[in-house]
């Protein structure tokens, strides 16, 4: 069975696939952002993101040939030295307080002229963006502000209600 076992073909044969996803990985390494069409940033997403986690783990690693073994795995996905080493050496340190989540891609509005495919950017999250919250829908929305509203309503009244009680009256 090949159930999830999708990746995008991005129409070309796994050789050309792989050579590809290694270029631009070694493109958004050296530059932090990279402009592509928007099915090519989907596709290099997990790629880039699994190369990050083995140059986190590599710095965690306190033998050395385990941070090694990390690194010619690295170097296997992404085939460019240079790129490589900055992960290992550099890049690194801005992701090592997330857990995953280190790229984020913007669809840009416009589409290319010669083929009409949707262009897209891809970038590096940095260190201190906290990105932001989903919300919850409309539904929760509608529950988030009822159960507030009722909170605000019942904390007045229990002061209040001690206030209105006598002097001479015990507490219980």
């Amino acid at each position: 069975m090949r159930h999830n076992k999708h990746h995008a073909s991005l129409g070309v044969t796994r050789e050309h696939r792989r050579a590809m996803l290694s270029n631009l990985a070694a493109a958004l390494i050296t530059h932090g952002r990279i402009q592509t069409t928007l099915t090519k940033a989907r596709a290099l997403r997990p790629f880039i993101e699994k190369v990050i986690t083995k140059a986190k783990h590599a710095a965690a690693k306190t033998e050395k040939k385990d941070a090694i073994h990390l690194r010619r795995l690295a170097l296997a996905d992404v085939r460019d030295e240079s790129a490589v080493t900055k992960l290992f050496n550099e890049t690194y340190k801005e992701f090592v307080n997330r857990n995953g989540g280190y790229t984020r891609i913007y669809k840009l509005g416009n589409r290319r002229q010669s083929d009409a495919a949707e262009l897209a950017l891809i970038e590096f999250v940095k260190a201190d963006d906290p990105g932001y919250k989903k919300s919850k829908g409309r539904k929760a929305a509608k529950g988030a502000k009822a159960k507030a509203a009722a909170t605000a309503e019942a904390a007045p009244s229990a002061p209040a209600a001690e206030a209105a009680k006598p002097a001479g009256e015990k507490q219980g």
